[in-house]
């Protein structure tokens, strides 16, 4: 555990973290302070980087299991000391660690007897086990247990639908927050004649990132979510009459595209990924989810399908743009 004394400055804003440790592999706890703020100011940053830590940043989890010898969830199997229903919550406990986007397969497969732990699943090379000794099943006799697992990134809770799967796959509530719990808390004191306020911030995380990194995401992850607004003077885009289409003045899309692409091989286009961009995070997630991998991908990607995606902005089309011209 690792502690720091707490020295308020009293001429710019800092923060610091003056508490750390690592309770268990599945559990990170981070204290951090932010000072000087002004009355009331702690408060706002407080409620809003809790909802953000619990709410916006992603996690990996495993979000379905699959095996034909499996009738119904909560079925027995001969052999197997845990009925399905508890080897599915045990699954659901698994934490992962990853950045990966879209779905990944892993499995299973053990012959018994002996224990079934996190360690004996055979995963993609992006994802890896935060704890490798979380339980899964006790094969008390020599058979074999085989399961296919889908591995998927998201943010907040994936509750599974109430429906009979007959090819033997069933989905996991999966909860995908890396972050356990967050509060703030907030200290007043008299500077002169003005009060002040330091804001204390508490992290509890899974394992899956430290504290610190969460602070991080989340602050980047609000950030994002406020830029729009520091174009609210500027007439960026034009809304058409009864509809929700967004056109681009002054230039068109896919005619700079075009002069971008000129001279270059689809191949190039092909082996040239949209992470060498280095794009903001939440453009680069928007694309991804997309499927948009490569430099291919977004040139065969019409403007109007670009706007559709979720949480997609004009901004984003300028932006990506910029840096195409830039690194053409």
């Amino acid at each position: 555990m690792v502690r720091e004394k707490i020295r308020v400055s009293t001429r710019t804003l800092q923060w610091k973290c003056v508490e750390s440790r690592v309770d268990s592999k599945r559990l990170y706890y981070g204290r951090f302070i932010l000072s000087p703020l002004m009355k009331g100011q702690a408060d706002t940053i407080g409620i809003a980087m809790r909802r953000v830590l619990l709410g916006e940043i992603e996690g990996t989890c495993i979000t379905r299991a699959k095996s034909e010898k499996i009738p119904h969830e909560y079925s027995t199997i001969v052999g197997i000391q845990e009925s399905v229903h508890e080897i599915l919550m045990n699954l659901k406990e698994i934490v992962l660690r990853s950045n990966l986007y879209g779905t990944r397969d892993a499995s299973i497969c053990i012959k018994g007897p002996g224990y079934v732990t996190a360690q004996d699943i055979i995963l993609p090379p992006s994802v890896e086990i935060v704890d490798n000794t979380q339980h899964i099943a006790n094969l008390i006799e020599p058979i074999n247990l085989c399961i296919r697992l889908q591995i998927e990134r998201n943010r907040g809770y994936c509750i599974k639908r109430l429906k009979n799967f007959q090819d033997g796959s069933y989905p996991i509530d999966a909860v995908f927050m890396p972050v356990r719990n967050a509060n703030h808390s907030i200290h007043s004191y008299v500077n002169g004649n003005e009060k002040q306020e330091i804001l204390f911030l508490e992290i509890w995380t899974n394992g899956s990132l430290t504290p610190k990194e969460a602070l991080y995401e989340a602050s980047r992850n609000l950030i994002d979510l406020f830029i729009p607004f520091l174009h609210a003077g500027e007439e960026n885009f034009k809304l058409e009459k009864n509809q929700h289409k967004v056109t681009l003045p002054g230039f068109t899309f896919h005619d700079t595209l075009a002069k971008l692409r000129k001279n270059k091989k689809e191949i190039e286009l092909k082996s040239f990924f949209i992470d060498q961009l280095e794009l903001p995070p939440r453009i680069y997630n928007c694309l991804k989810r997309s499927n948009i991998h490569t430099l291919l991908d977004l040139f065969n990607t019409s403007h109007e399908n670009l706007m559709k995606i979720e949480d997609f902005r004009i901004e984003d089309v300028k932006h990506i743009l910029n840096i195409l011209e830039i690194r053409n």
